[in-house]
């Protein structure tokens, strides 16, 4: 596996494979074109990896120029590949920030949010329940995590037919990649009052 794009094109990423499922290129090279059509450049965006396996996803939005990257991982295997990841991409001389938070997702989502972020990807194991998910979705809005533009996407086996999106979201689409499905989804607006 290869960074795809950006400052760090080309470098590896190497995972751990008892604890990690990562992401497809194919999948990892749609979801960054979504977020370009999106967002255009990621520059300045604050990005969020919750269950970040190997960091894919999070050092990738580095290497293509976002400003703050945040991952969290609470498994220690799966930490130190990110870490190694890490240090394989700083000679690349990426202008974002990176931190990696060593917990659990559901324990990072309780405390105050550090920044409000612009892109918050998903990717829990399979065999985390989608009330699981429902609940990480509830506490990122409750908890202020979320930009008003923001956009989220979730990864989960394709044998998932729909998310159920709770009070707060909308659907915005969902692309089937193989075994996985990446559903969209975003802040619903505000409905202006009549008067």
């Amino acid at each position: 596996m290869r960074i795809i794009a950006g400052n760090a094109k080309g470098r590896n990423i190497s995972s751990v494979a008892s604890a990690t499922r990562p992401t497809s290129d194919r999948a990892r090279e749609a979801l960054f074109s979504t977020l370009t059509s999106e967002f255009g450049e990621l520059t300045d965006l604050n990005v969020l990896d919750l269950y970040a396996g190997t960091g894919a996803i999070a050092l990738e939005s580095l290497s293509r120029g976002a400003a703050i990257v945040h991952a969290v991982e609470k498994d220690e295997q799966a930490q130190k590949a990110i870490v190694a990841n890490f240090e394989g991409l700083k000679t690349a001389q990426c202008p974002g920030t990176f931190r990696l938070f060593g917990q659990s997702v559901h324990r990072f989502l309780q405390d105050p949010a550090p920044f409000k972020y612009h892109f918050i990807y998903i990717d829990p194991p399979y065999e985390v329940e989608d009330l699981d998910v429902i609940e990480t979705l509830i506490q990122l809005h409750d908890g202020g995590f979320l930009d008003p533009q923001a956009l989220v996407a979730i990864e989960r086996n394709s044998r998932v037919k729909e998310i159920s999106w709770p009070h707060g979201y909308v659907a915005v689409r969902e692309k089937n990649y193989g075994q996985a499905t990446i559903f969209y989804g975003a802040l619903a607006e505000i409905e202006p009052e009549n008067g």
